[in-house]
């Protein structure tokens, strides 16, 4: 079953509704951005959520102790990296990094071979997250690890589908796609978009 995130939180309600709805990851965005949240505030959202639900701090190029002291604050799961984080970078993170790929600049699979043992997932995206812009689903290196791949960039209820009967990821992301401003997500739309994931699923047996 391809796991869900909902990603750049900016209100406990929001982040309650995309769990009710279905969603398995939250996303709480600390680098510059219209979704850009506080420590604080994603403390407090993260201590309002039920149990079994993971998070996930996105930030880019910031020293690696400054991160740690941002996942003892708010007590995140995961580090989802945007920057030129080194693989030696990751693996300080000792299994709690998912670096982003960038498929605008292109990846082969000596960059997925560097970063895939240090770790815990790797997220394609179409360039700095929160473009809401696709890239091309079949430009994806040949002998490419499915199964701690994290799709992203552009996805909407209306394409989801096809991302997934195309690509097979084990997880897919998304922000702008189910949103009704930056930052405010609309739950009719997470919950078009997880429903759509679901059936796509269900398509694949």
């Amino acid at each position: 079953m391809t796991r869900i995130k909902i990603c750049g939180l900016m209100s406990a309600a929001d982040a309650l509704a995309a769990v009710e709805a279905g969603a398995d990851a939250l996303g709480f965005v600390f680098a510059p951005s219209p979704r850009q949240v506080s420590p604080e505030t994603a403390r407090d959202i993260i201590q309002s959520l039920p149990p079994f639900v993971t998070t996930v701090g996105v930030l880019v190029n910031r020293p690696a102790e400054e991160v740690e002291n941002i996942v003892r604050e708010c007590g995140l799961d995961l580090v989802q990296l945007h920057g030129q984080e080194s693989p030696a970078y990751c693996a300080g993170f000792q299994g709690r990094a998912v670096k982003v790929l960038s498929m605008d600049q292109g990846i082969d699979m000596d960059t997925i071979a560097a970063y895939g043992p240090v770790t815990r997932a790797l997220l394609l995206d179409s360039g700095r997250g929160g473009t809401g812009r696709t890239f091309n689903w079949r430009t994806l290196p040949v002998g490419l690890d499915r199964d701690r791949l994290i799709l992203a960039g552009g996805l909407n209820p209306d394409n989801v589908g096809a991302a997934i009967k195309t690509i097979g990821p084990w997880a897919v992301d998304v922000s702008s796609g189910v949103e009704s401003a930056p930052g405010r997500k609309d739950i009719r739309k997470v919950k078009a978009f997880i429903e759509q994931v679901r059936e796509a699923d269900h398509d694949l047996g």
